[in-house]
């Protein structure tokens, strides 16, 4: 009885973390095949710009976690710049701008990514100047960059610039004076003169699908481990059960 239960407290607490290892490999491999997905998708809409959605697209919200390229007049919005911070570029770090554009037609107002500014070491923010000529813009649609476990929560600045660890359209809209932003952000096209260092990356900051997948298979073979361990252990004390006791 005494050999027994160690030896069943053992392979309850293996399964238990086999379990758990596997379910976290599955977490990432399902990361992974989320974020092909993804990748797929815009390089699929990039790969046929010359028919533009209008810029009322982005407020769809059927296609909000769809990819698109639109094209479009109109103004940018009289409100704070919002800049989302830690964001890395070629190893540097910085914050990325946003502002507030508001379609010719009378659609609803859109955030747009105007692109990448660089922090100095006493993180003093970068001024982000409204553009107040009408434009005509082009470039990505595509969903917000995910918040993750991140507070969204604005911190507004003494120029009244927004400072936010994540982007939360519902929560900016009142904070930019705004009833409402579409659910989609438009990812400025880099050949356009206007903004800052940018691309068309949909995942910057975050990782790859390749390094999910990396991660995946180190779960799933920490659970072999485990196993393995289990069944040498069990095969040990079976061994050490079964020979003499030495005793005449």
């Amino acid at each position: 009885m005494s050999r027994r239960m160690p030896l069943a407290l053992g392979w309850g607490l293996a399964l238990l973390a086999m379990a758990a290892f596997c379910v976290l490999g599955s977490w990432q491999l399902g990361r992974a095949k989320q974020k092909e997905a993804m990748l797929t998708a815009a390089q699929q809409v990039l790969a046929r710009r010359d028919s533009p959605l209008p810029l009322s697209a982005a407020a769809d919200d059927s296609q909000a976690a769809d990819y698109g390229w639109a094209s479009g007049p109109g103004r940018f919005v009289s409100a704070p710049a919002v800049l989302l911070d830690n964001q890395t570029r070629d190893g540097r770090v910085g914050v990325r701008a946003y502002r507030a554009f508001q379609p010719a037609a009378g659609a609803m107002p859109l955030l747009v990514d105007l692109g990448w500014l660089p922090l100095p070491a006493n993180r003093q923010l970068p001024a982000v100047p409204q553009p107040t000529a009408t434009q005509t813009l082009r470039g990505l649609l595509s969903p917000p960059p995910s918040p993750g476990l991140v507070s969204a929560q604005a911190a507004r600045q003494a120029d009244g610039t927004l400072l936010v660890a994540a982007l939360d359209l519902r929560q900016l809209a009142p904070a930019l004076r705004l009833d409402a932003l579409a659910p989609r952000v438009l990812k400025l096209d880099p050949d356009l003169p206007l903004g800052y260092a940018r691309d068309l990356d949909i995942l910057p900051n975050t990782l790859p699908p390749q390094r999910h997948l990396g991660y995946a298979v180190q779960w799933f073979g920490l659970a072999l481990a485990v196993l393995a361990t289990a069944l040498v252990l069990t095969l040990r004390a079976r061994k050490g059960k079964g020979a003499p006791s030495g005793r005449p």
